[in-house]
């Protein structure tokens, strides 16, 4: 097929934007591409006046506006009309993605016609736009090379990469890359992927920093230096190696959205070579670290959902567990306080968790609990569901982490009685109000345990499970007397919180309540009390709203202490004094504050 319509183009004397992406790169003397894109010839899109317009109103119109045309068997005609009447919509490139992508279509070839026709001649980013759209769903490989030229403009690189991801995941990657790196950390890694020299991008990508908080989009990352490619050359690489499972690591990891290791098609070939290799690693407690971590995912991530060859997984979690029990890798001498010895003592704690020997199958399906603290220095612990030795959660939901053991197992939620119970099970990351929660239904019906009522799964209905009753409370009590996902300061939270529940006096003669007991979120290894005061009297402010005060109140570092030590010496300052006056005022009624002789704010 031609690369362009011969016919008139739409506007005489008019470059597309196609031809003018094409420009801007060849007068580029490196090449090199700015990350939010070249600048569109007439600048940025004038600013749209209707942003009053609900979701459903901007869909009912551009529905109306262009299904007409995107019917028309002549793709010119069409593309005008395209053009004509995005500009008379007067909607953000945004706002037409979405919608253009989602359009119902009653003719494909004439819509496809359509979309080629917009991304080779079009002339403004509304009406190319809409084209890269449709290409999202329509697109095929000679798509390809106008797509590329298109997400190099700015503005344009979001939807280009979207159409091109099926069709070219490298080329769609190094879009999403060069478009997100706000901080530039990537932009050598974007440069030597440009310049196609395979060894300057195997430099760049072993330079890109690991940190605790993760570069940014590591799938888009693997794919855009094609790391797949990059081991089935050097599969023996050791600081390669390392990259691959940093990045394994990273996708693996569910926090709000699908996790992206479900999306990376090279997957489980990676994940061979890694572990497969990972005996030319250095034993360094780093490492240590990142092997004990995949085991996990592997085990109890999503990472298990993968498309397995049977037993592949298994094989694999078995390498693992072989090479981390060789004299290499035992644990030395106890490592001084501080992020080291923290690393050990979860290394210690997490060991055995990945390597457990599956139940012999039976009648019933088999369920698992498995509670893991995903990282030495993280906050976060989440409770991981286990069917037939497949976590359940990520398969039905994806949008947060499994709910913490302490509402899950410590306070019952999971038992199973007569009466149905609705469970929630997970929380969007974002909240529930935002994104949503995994709700099931717990009832005992007599020797089976029996969940359904599904509520907020993503996808089709999950169905209903049956299990052992017998086995189901065994597991659950097993769970319950594991605390070894629980670091010292989780758990001298975990005893101030038994202690105030056996002993509801110690806050009430203070006219205090625990809001929340816990750890610091970014200083997980500090213990945290969360007080509201409430006025005995019942004081209300305006509009009748109870006055409050909330007050902070963080226990020293450990200092090498047993938990059990920390939690009584806690327990009996409450009891001696009023903790008003040592935790810090962080919020409340200003007015109630100073009725009582608090500055506000309380520095």
């Amino acid at each position: 097929m031609s690369v362009r319509d011969e016919r008139e183009p739409l506007a005489p004397r008019t470059t597309s934007l196609y031809d003018y992406a094409l420009f801007r790169h060849g007068i580029e003397p490196d090449g090199h591409v700015p990350r939010k894109g070249y600048p569109l010839p007439d600048g940025s899109p004038p600013e749209p006046s209707r942003k009053h317009l609900t979701w459903e109103e901007t869909r009912t119109e551009i529905t109306a506006a262009l299904t007409p045309a995107l019917a028309d068997p002549d793709p010119v005609r069409a593309a005008e009309a395209v053009h004509q009447r995005a500009r008379t919509l007067g909607m953000t490139p945004r706002t037409l993605h979405a919608h253009t992508a989602r359009l119902p279509l009653t003719d494909e070839e004439a819509a496809r016609r359509t979309a080629r026709q917009l991304t080779r001649t079009g002339t403004t980013a509304a009406a190319v736009v809409i084209g890269i759209a449709l290409l999202i769903r329509l697109g095929e490989p000679e798509d390809v090379p106008f797509l590329k030229a298109l997400g190099t403009l700015s503005g344009l690189a979001s939807v280009a990469s979207a159409a091109l991801d099926p069709l070219d995941r490298q080329a769609a990657a190094l879009l999403v890359i060069r478009g997100r790196d706000r901080s530039e950390r990537l932009t050598p890694l974007a440069t030597a992927i440009a310049t196609g020299d395979a060894e300057a991008v195997r430099a760049a990508l072993v330079a890109v920093p690991d940190e605790p908080q993760p570069v940014l989009c590591p799938r888009h990352i693997a794919e855009a230096a094609d790391l797949h490619g990059l081991l089935c050359s050097r599969p023996v690489d050791p600081e390669l190696l390392a990259v691959a499972g940093h990045l394994l690591h990273r996708m693996s990891r569910d926090r709000g959205q699908r996790p992206e290791i479900l999306d990376y098609l090279p997957a489980t070939s990676l994940y061979a070579f890694f572990v497969g290799y990972a005996d030319r690693l250095p034993p360094t407690p780093q490492l240590h670290e990142l092997l004990l971590s995949t085991a996990l995912d592997l085990h109890s991530g999503p990472a298990a959902l993968l498309d397995w060859r049977p037993h592949r997984r298994e094989a694999l979690l078995g390498g693992l567990e072989r090479l981390l029990d060789g004299p290499a890798w035992t644990p030395g001498a106890e490592p001084p306080p501080g992020a080291e010895r923290r690393r050990a003592d979860w290394i210690r704690r997490t060991r055995r968790k990945p390597f457990v020997p599956a139940p012999a199958p039976g009648s019933h399906p088999r369920w698992e609990v498995a509670v893991v603290h995903d990282a030495p220095d993280s906050n976060s612990v989440e409770t991981r569901i286990l069917v037939d030795g497949l976590p359940l959660l990520p398969a039905l939901f994806g949008k947060g982490p499994g709910s913490a053991p302490e509402y899950l197992i410590d306070n019952g939620a999971l038992r199973a009685g007569p009466e149905p119970r609705e469970v929630q099970l997970a929380e969007a990351s974002c909240t529930e109000g935002c994104c949503g929660a995994l709700y099931v239904t717990i009832r005992r019906d007599g020797a089976e345990v029996v969940w359904d009522g599904w509520r907020g799964a993503v996808g089709p209905p999950p169905p209903a499970y049956r299990f052992d009753a017998a086995a189901y409370d065994a597991e659950l009590e097993r769970a319950g007397r594991d605390h070894s996902w629980c670091w010292p300061a989780r758990r001298t939270a975990r005893l101030i919180t038994a202690g105030l529940r056996e002993r509801p006096d110690l806050l009430r003669r203070w006219d205090l309540a625990a809001t929340w007991v816990g750890t610091g979120w970014h200083e997980p290894h500090t213990t945290v009390l969360w007080l509201v005061f409430s006025p005995p009297d019942g004081a209300e402010g305006p509009g009748g709203t109870p006055l409050r005060l909330y007050f902070e109140w963080r226990l020293p570092d450990d200092d090498g202490l047993p938990p059990e030590d920390l939690a009584a010496a806690a327990l009996e300052r409450i009891a001696g004094s009023d903790p008003k006056g040592f935790a810090r005022l962080q919020r409340g009624s200003s007015e109630l504050a100073e009725s009582l002789g608090y500055s506000w704010p309380q520095n």
